[in-house]
């Protein structure tokens, strides 16, 4: 009998398998698919201090083995997710989930958790320094080690949950922002988010996105995350949790050979909505196959 339990922060997983923020929703929709029990955990839809409508359509476009989103974080703010989004969570879902937290200023991302801090059901903030598709915040903050290790340290002095810090692949030397939040006080990495990328209208000579940028994720991704994932969790000793392009059980224990403790599945649940229980499925035959026992005991396991 294998055994799929990792440990995240002191916290038992059933499996590695977590659906990543921004293509899960609140679970809502999923949990009418199938029981959402079977995940390791989920991440929710990113967290603003005050409600988004996100940014402007067209925001959507497709890729080569991928797609390019600049949807903006669109969400009903933390007050309103108290309120509405949270008392729902229980009857979906036993275990603990991981709240995405979004700002455009440090006092944003410390308003957020101060209000979250008092939600039992979420284990984890998943503090998100590095999405492309907003301005004014986001990818700004993760792109310089010195701001991402300052809004580190003021989490911190609030925050009654571990901390995961999510990295932007968008930057010259990842491990050194890795290696700066770590420093000041991060319980856990995630990385990556999406690529900074475009698509032109032929016809119209024009941006095919409203907001010209968005984010790049899918199947293309996934080589230049697990290097990104190998470098990082060669370099710091706390856990990380795999992204980018991940969409099979054999993509799983890719991940966690390069370091990954988990990984989160992005893009692959827009494609296929039953992905994430059809890789839970999956795993304990793969890890069969490539006769692993425990997957404990091959994170970081590629030297």
């Amino acid at each position: 009998m294998v055994n799929t339990k990792v440990k995240l922060c002191g916290i038992t997983l059933s499996n590695p398998i977590i659906p990543a923020s921004g293509t899960f929703g609140y679970g809502q929709e999923f949990a009418g698919l199938y029981d959402l029990n079977c995940l390791g955990s989920f991440c929710l839809k990113a967290i603003t201090k005050e409600a988004r409508y996100g940014n402007p359509t067209p925001r959507i476009a497709e890729g080569k083995n991928g797609v390019i989103n600049a949807v903006g974080l669109e969400n009903p703010g933390v007050n309103e997710f108290i309120k509405e989004e949270y008392p729902r969570l229980k009857k979906i879902y036993k275990n603990k989930v991981i709240a995405n937290v979004s700002g455009f200023s440090i006092d944003d991302y410390v308003y957020v958790v101060k209000k979250l801090n008092n939600c039992p059901q979420i284990g984890w903030f998943e503090i998100n320094i590095s999405c492309p598709n907003v301005h004014g915040g986001g990818m700004a903050f993760g792109t310089d080690k010195n701001v991402a290790a300052k809004i580190v340290r003021a989490i911190k002095k609030v925050s009654k949950k571990p901390i995961i810090i999510k990295l932007s692949p968008n930057v010259t030397d990842i491990v050194s922002i890795a290696k700066a939040v770590e420093k000041a006080g991060a319980d856990a990495i995630s990385l990556v988010n999406t690529f900074l990328s475009m698509r032109i209208d032929l016809k119209k000579r024009a941006p095919v996105i409203k907001n010209v940028f968005g984010g790049y994720s899918g199947d293309a991704i996934f080589p230049i995350a697990l290097r990104m994932v190998y470098q990082v969790a060669h370099a710091v000793r706390i856990p990380v949790i795999g992204i980018g392009g991940i969409s099979s059980a054999e993509d799983v224990i890719e991940m966690m050979l390069a370091g990954a403790t988990a990984v989160e599945i992005g893009s692959a649940n827009l494609v296929d909505p039953y992905i994430c229980p059809k890789i839970v499925n999956d795993l304990p035959k793969v890890m069969k196959q490539y006769k692993i026992e425990s997957l404990k005991e091959i994170i970081g396991g590629c030297k």
